[in-house]
């Protein structure tokens, strides 16, 4: 009766090192989106869900493929977002990283997640669905498993269609399973995390 979530980064986009926002899947993002399915075939998915970025939407329709039993479906809630700004307890070396935002930028990733959270953080008995998204979205959903502060998302990173797992059982809170199981890919494959392949 244990409700499973697993969340799923996107595959790497074409031409993602020249800072296009979104795109396509790069040949190399097509191979992980590949794998990727391969390793879920055998999971009893109720649901798979998806940002409507074209990054994810082409990452899920590869799981659909091995899956044709299940039809994904976009949600604004697993849109790439920023949930938090600087906060007291925000280490300094991260105000340049969120330079880059409005205040606008921030409430709506806020309010984004929160729904988010409420939306795929409530139980359901014996379930098994899958949220294909974004490295933010994942950091998020984990901290807020773990009960970590607010601007720790910042260092919780998942490569790209790397494998995360959140199960709760009944009377019991979330858990974290699994994080950015990358077993399905070879290391060539293994791309998005900062500072990775280490020297």
């Amino acid at each position: 009766m244990t409700h499973y979530l697993y969340l799923v980064r996107h595959g790497e986009h074409l031409d993602a090192e020249h800072g296009l926002v979104d795109g396509p899947l790069s040949p190399r993002g097509r191979r992980q989106a590949a794998l990727l399915a391969d390793r879920l075939s055998g999971v009893p998915f109720d649901a798979v869900w998806h940002s409507p970025l074209e990054r994810a939407e082409e990452t899920a329709r590869a799981v659909a493929e091995r899956l044709p039993s299940v039809a994904p479906q976009p949600t604004s809630l697993l849109f790439d977002c920023v949930p938090t700004g600087m906060t007291d307890d925000t280490p300094g070396i991260y105000e340049a990283f969120f330079g880059a935002y409005t205040e606008a930028d921030i409430e709506a990733g806020s309010a984004q997640m929160a729904d988010a959270v409420a939306e795929f953080l409530v139980r359901k008995p014996d379930a098994h669905e899958l949220l294909i998204t974004h490295n933010f979205v994942i950091g998020w959903f984990v901290r807020e498993v773990l009960g970590a502060a607010p601007w720790r998302w910042l260092t919780i990173n998942q490569a790209h269609c790397g494998l995360t797992v959140l199960a709760q059982r009944p009377g019991r809170p979330w858990s974290l399973v699994s994080h950015n199981d990358l077993a399905h890919l070879p290391f060539e494959l293994r791309t998005g995390l900062p500072g990775f392949p280490p020297i």
